[in-house]
């Protein structure tokens, strides 16, 4: 009898996380599974913000969809930076960056082989 892998936590959790996003206009939303290539997580999304408002937007629209379930971001960084923010939920990394910085560190690109997800399954 064939076996089905069973999808994790991380990875419906990575679902809404980027729903969330695309929810409050998120742009360039990407989301990679990393297990294979990272320790320190499963899934990185990757969402781009229009201005640090949308920053701000986004991140809270994100904690707040995960709050509802009871769910809290285990380290967060970059609550003052207008460029940048980082949540952690253990398996899953989130960056919300402005579109210069997401172009200046390139972190897709230290992910080149990482599998991406499609986000209709959000």
């Amino acid at each position: 009898m064939p076996t089905t892998k069973k999808k994790s936590p991380d990875r419906s959790l990575a679902l809404a996380a980027a729903a969330a996003a695309a929810e409050k206009k998120g742009e360039d939303i990407v989301l990679l599974s990393v297990g294979r290539l990272s320790s320190l997580a499963d899934y990185l999304l990757i969402v781009s913000a229009t201005s640090p408002a949308h920053l701000e937007a986004l991140e809270e629209k994100i904690e707040q969809s995960f709050k509802t379930r009871g769910i809290y971001a285990l380290h967060r960084d970059g609550k003052q930076s207008d460029t940048w923010r980082v949540l952690d939920y253990g398996g899953l990394m989130i960056h919300l960056m402005r579109p210069e910085a997401r172009e200046f560190y390139g972190i897709e690109r230290l992910f080149r082989g990482a599998r991406s997800l499609r986000l209709q399954d959000a």
